[in-house]
């Protein structure tokens, strides 16, 4: 039996959180989830902000942040009241944090990035799994493992496979985040069809460079190939077909989208 090309990696009537789907690149990857017809959770520091998109693509909008436990657990339950299970989850949510050199850097610097960039990823991916034999009724019953089907996506970046000068914090933050993608995908073969993937991009366009020195941006457009900056709608294409069915056997990998940057 033939599939139109048109059908393929749909997703109607799944529900996606998004985090930091408030703007940039997040908003780009609810949109085109939602093109796509998923139901989405915009969960974004910004109330507005999430609001906004959330009536965009016709879902709802969560207000929190993801280092908060409690703020994380409101999102799931939020998202399961509303839809009743959550299928996909984009970590996208993340920060800069200071651009200096190590020797100006402080132990603040450093845990501020961390705890936004790698403790909140691990906070929601843990809340949306639930836990093996959750009873009927509870939070556990409604999660991915119970439900036998989820797919995870985090947007790493380049920076966590080749380290970026200036950028200790933010490095280190996509590195873990790309080891506990490859690590939590291997606990959960054999629960189901869930996949858990990131993906690390190079440079992208957006507000955020506004926060980085010209030198540090010039460094890294440099070593791309392509010459120039990612664009969101580049990286919401890889991120829908990471949270599509079609990617079954895909699992615990980091997809390079760095403009021929990374060619290992």
């Amino acid at each position: 039996m033939s599939t139109a090309a048109s059908d393929f990696f749909r997703l109607d009537g799944r529900v996606a959180i998004v985090t930091g789907g408030g703007q940039s690149v997040g908003e780009g990857i609810a949109q085109r989830l939602a093109a796509a017809g998923a139901k989405l959770v915009i969960f974004d520091l910004n109330a507005d902000a999430a609001a906004a998109v959330a009536k965009a693509v016709e879902g709802i909008a969560v207000a929190g942040d993801q280092t908060n436990e409690s703020d994380v657990a409101r999102l799931v339950d939020d998202a399961i009241r509303k839809f009743g299970r959550i299928d996909i989850l984009v970590n996208n949510a993340a920060i800069v944090g200071k651009t200096a050199c190590i020797w100006d850097l402080s132990k603040k610097d450093v845990e501020q990035v961390l705890a936004v960039n790698l403790v909140g990823p691990f906070l929601l991916c843990k809340a949306v799994m639930g836990t093996p034999g959750g009873a009927a009724g509870t939070p556990a019953a409604t999660g991915m493992i119970a439900r036998k089907y989820g797919r995870i996506v985090s947007v790493a970046s380049i920076a966590g496979k080749e380290g970026n000068p200036t950028l200790i914090p933010y490095s280190a933050s996509k590195a873990a985040l790309i080891n506990m993608t490859k690590a939590l995908a291997k606990e959960v073969v054999g629960k189901g069809d869930i996949t858990v993937n990131a993906i690390s991009p190079a440079v992208i366009r957006t507000k955020m460079l506004e926060t980085i020195p010209q030198s540090t941006i010039d460094y890294m457009v440099s070593k791309i190939p392509l010459g120039r900056t990612c664009e969101i709608s580049e990286v919401a294409s890889l991120v829908h077909f990471l949270a599509s069915s079609e990617s079954s056997f895909t699992t615990g990998q980091c997809y390079d989208i760095s403009g021929g940057r990374a060619t290992y």
